[in-house]
């Protein structure tokens, strides 16, 4: 019967997503790139070299004073392979970016699909250099022309947002999803100190709650991983230190181990049966074929494997509950098989909580 229930739970979450992708028309409007030229004299480039970009919708009316700061996610690059081939692609270069994106759900302005922040001045900065803009390395190896230079490109990005206006906000939100969500936590504090004093200032963190765990074969994968590419970009002076002094580097990338310390208010919204997670922390690449279908569809998990499933949402919980209560943090963690929940409409319009943002 428990199984059953928990088919049930995730069944229910993919028919309302349906439902509610029949309901909302696609609500978004088209923003113009913006390229930090500025950047590349500062060495704030991405991995190729090319200089940063974001695109900025300006606030109107009661928001002109209003800023969402939205960092794009896009996983990451563990070494110079991964990085050399995520160089060539708009993860990796703003060559390769699109000249246009298409701002819907946090970031839509149509007040019936996004009340609080529809006439805020709305940024989504673009992802380039795969380390959630932590690193910063001064060599540049000639034969690759690799650069890992994520936290200046972060505070350039910042300092001409500065320039434009936010110098002077009044409200200040950062957010992200997956890997800018991780943006979101690892620098929530460091942009609270950079904004005006007396600004109301919070971060949200969109599925960027990447949970330390085995994976099924009762390999440390995850932790792997972020070990890597904290050593490839040199991202270890640029993680939050209250973590860094107690811990190895590389797990300060995960929140479990960072949001306890963060001082500033901070909104995680995250699915506990997260399916990004699922597929490449629980279940990494091709390491169980038998997973593949349950992978890309839940109804087709074995009795088994929903088992295993439920044991990741286990420690999920486990995870945030110890961060223990605060009146500066608050969550919202759903039951659906999905990933990033703010920048499309359908799941940004779905169950909402009343109140002041």
């Amino acid at each position: 019967m428990e199984n059953g229930n928990k088919q049930l739970r995730l069944r229910w979450c993919s028919a309302f997503a349906l439902a509610l992708l029949a309901l909302v028309e696609a609500d978004g409007f088209l923003v113009e790139i913006t390229y930090v030229e500025s950047a590349v004299a500062k060495g704030a480039v991405c991995l190729d070299g090319s200089p940063p970009a974001y695109h900025l919708a300006p606030g109107f009316g009661s928001g002109v004073n209003s800023w969402l700061v939205h960092f794009q996610g896009g996983a990451w690059c563990n070494n110079v392979t991964d990085c050399l081939r995520r160089s060539l692609t708009p993860f990796g270069s703003s060559k390769e970016m699109a000249k246009q994106s298409d701002f819907t759900g946090i970031l839509s302005n149509t007040p019936d699909y996004n009340p609080d922040f529809y006439n805020w001045n709305k940024v989504q900065v673009l992802y380039c250099d795969g380390s959630s803009f932590t690193g910063n390395k001064e060599e540049v190896d000639p034969r690759t022309n690799l650069h890992y230079r994520g936290a200046r490109v972060w505070q350039a990005v910042i300092e001409d947002l500065f320039a434009k206006g936010m110098n002077r906000a009044e409200n200040a939100l950062i957010s992200g999803c997956s890997a800018g969500g991780l943006t979101s936590i690892l620098h929530c504090d460091k942009f609270h100190q950079l904004l005006p004093v007396g600004a109301n200032v919070k971060c949200l963190s969109d599925a960027g709650f990447f949970l330390n765990v085995e994976d099924i074969a009762g390999e440390d994968h995850a932790a792997t991983f972020f070990n890597d590419v904290v050593t490839t970009h040199g991202s270890a002076m640029n993680l939050p230190h209250p973590c860094t002094s107690k811990l190895p580097a590389g797990m300060c990338f995960f929140p479990q181990n960072v949001v306890k310390h963060i001082k500033t208010p901070l909104f995680i919204l995250n699915a506990a049966y997260d399916s990004w997670q699922i597929a490449n922390i629980l279940v990494p690449g091709d390491s169980a074929p038998h997973w593949q279908s349950c992978k890309n569809d839940i109804s087709q998990c074995s009795a088994k494997q929903l088992m295993t499933l439920q044991g990741f949402r286990d420690h999920f919980l486990e995870a945030l509950e110890e961060q223990g209560n605060s009146s500066t943090k608050g969550l919202f963690i759903n039951s659906c098989f999905v990933h990033c929940q703010t920048e499309m409409q359908e799941t940004w319009f779905a169950p909402r909580i009343s109140g002041a943002w």
